[in-house]
């Protein structure tokens, strides 16, 4: 027994040097999480904890794990279908249990950021790759037009001066001063309490901040062409899009998801039911698709909810048409490149996933028979059988480059994919568990669904806090949190950031201040 223990503490460094190596050919890269908090232990996915079972229930059935025969990793889960006629029928739609390898898509290009940027760059260099001075300029000559006419229609204002280019700097150092303070609202920076900062309010008075507040504006007006709901940031939307697109290019694998954008957790602990239900309706849901392995964020889409027809957001939230659509817009860039992309249950579906391959775009997706489009998957697959395997066991069909797996894990999940090898093996290792064997589709899955939690765990605390009513300026303030996450990254990835080791809340301060034009730049501990 001793012998045996001796044998597998030596074999658990050669299992980890394995899990390793495995994860580096997924390009899974964690360095840009290096110093933002804690490491999310919450994947819902692959975690084994009560809590966990019952946030994936969509796409588990929460089965409690009872023992099952021994069975090789590749042999079909108990309890199928064994009809020979259902057999027959998936056939002849083209499934099968023969398995083909196939290789993965070529990929050669070099991710990273396009351009160089020298050692002494500052955070507001970084930034305004996304939002440069032109924008800037843009917003104040939109900003002031906007106040003409208001006091045209309204009446004069004899405390409004046109605002100028240092001043819309500093306006929008104030809001973003919000994430990294996380103050309910931007105007504590004047007042005397906690989040009162006296070296910031003495560069704008309260009174000139909130005038221009006030009348703040990207488009003043809508012309007479114009019917989208979010004309008034589409313009700035399309620039961070231009800007996000020249300064980065995304590795092959990327992630199709709603990214977390809760309030603060201080202030969902403090508040009233009401207030919580009433800061829950927003007018729109924001999509990205990201670049797993470094969070960066390469498009943005936001739709709106425009009435309570059939196109509106309540009428498809969490079916299939609204976020095919969805897909579709994130990925129209993406054509020819042999990108992989990972997706959700409410996304992944088989005809969407063979439209995409037609296009040179290859996927992952985690399937439920609830929330997924299961149009021309086979039925045998999508039940659970009564006596649920062991761990780690699983059954895949296959229907040209298609592989549908189940794979358990106290709980069934599925895939679909045409970019991982039906035949290529895997493994999931865990601290109390050991490891477990499964596809390679469903090791890749997991890793790069876990990045993404962490990037929601320690980038999404950093969220603009500033909450408008106008739905455009909410939508104008993710976007430009968003950009500060982005510029963040391409920090990390620079030789600034060997120069001096910003944290993410530091590297925010540092922002803020440069827009402020105050000369002592240093962040706080």
């Amino acid at each position: 027994m001793a012998e045996s223990g001796g044998a597998a503490r030596r074999r658990a460094p050669a299992l980890l040097e394995a899990a390793r190596a495995r994860y580096e050919s997924l390009h899974i890269s964690d360095d840009v999480f290096g110093e933002s908090g804690p490491d999310s232990g919450g994947n819902p996915f692959y975690s084994t904890s009560a809590a966990s079972r019952s946030s994936s229930a969509a796409s588990s059935d929460d089965e409690p794990e009872r023992p099952g025969p021994a069975r090789g990793p590749g042999s079909p889960a108990p309890g199928a279908p064994a009809a020979q006629e259902s057999e027959e029928d998936e056939a002849g739609a083209g499934w099968s249990s023969t398995l083909r390898d196939r290789p993965p898509p070529r990929f050669e290009d070099t991710g990273g950021p396009t351009r160089k940027m020298p050692p002494s760059a500052s955070a507001m260099d970084f930034f305004q790759l996304f939002v440069p001075d032109n924008v800037l300029k843009n917003m104040v000559v939109q900003t002031n037009l906007y106040a003409k006419k208001f006091q045209e229609r309204f009446g004069s204002d004899g405390a409004w001066v046109d605002v100028t280019l240092p001043e819309m700097k500093a306006f929008l150092g104030y809001v973003i001063s919000t994430s990294t303070s996380h103050c309910e609202s931007v105007l504590s920076i004047w007042s005397g309490g906690f989040y009162s900062n006296r070296r910031l309010a003495l560069v704008m008075s309260q009174a000139r901040f909130e005038k221009i507040l006030k009348y703040f504006h990207v488009v003043a007006f809508r012309s007479s062409q114009t019917t989208h709901g979010l004309y008034k940031v589409q313009p700035f939307l399309d620039s961070l899009q231009s800007g996000f697109d020249s300064a980065f290019r995304p590795s092959q694998t990327q992630v199709l998801h709603e990214p977390l954008i809760d309030e603060d957790p201080v202030f969902i602990a403090t508040c009233t039911e009401r207030e919580l239900r009433k800061r829950k309706k927003r007018k729109f849901s924001l999509w990205v698709r990201q670049c797993s392995s470094t969070g960066f964020i390469i498009q943005i889409y936001v739709h709106l909810k425009e009435g309570s027809g059939p196109d509106g957001l309540d009428a498809l939230k969490n079916k299939p048409q609204l976020h095919s659509m969805v897909a579709r817009s994130l990925c129209r860039n993406a054509a020819g490149k042999n990108y992989i992309i990972f997706t959700g249950p409410s996304i992944t579906s088989l005809t969407l996933f063979e439209e995409f391959e037609k296009q040179g775009i290859y996927c992952c997706g985690l399937l439920s028979s609830r929330k997924s489009d299961c149009t021309g998957l086979p039925p045998s697959m999508l039940s659970s059988p009564a006596t649920p395997p062991a761990r780690g066991q699983h059954s895949i069909r296959m229907k040209g480059s298609m592989s549908l797996i189940c794979w358990y894990n106290k709980g069934h999940f599925r895939f679909l994919t045409n970019a991982y090898s039906p035949v290529q093996q895997g493994v999931i290792i865990k601290r109390r568990s050991g490891e477990i064997p499964c596809p390679l589709a469903v090791e890749a899955f997991a890793a790069h669904l876990s990045y993404i939690c962490k990037y929601d765990d320690k980038y999404s605390k950093y969220f603009i806090s500033h909450k408008p009513n106008k739905t455009w300026q909410q939508v104008f303030w993710f976007a430009v949190s968003i950009a500060v996450n982005n510029a963040y990254i391409l920090y990390k990835m620079s030789d600034a950031y060997h120069v001096k080791r910003y944290s993410r809340a530091q590297f925010g301060e540092r922002l803020v201040q440069e827009l402020l034009g105050l000369e002592d730049t240093s962040p706080s501990l």
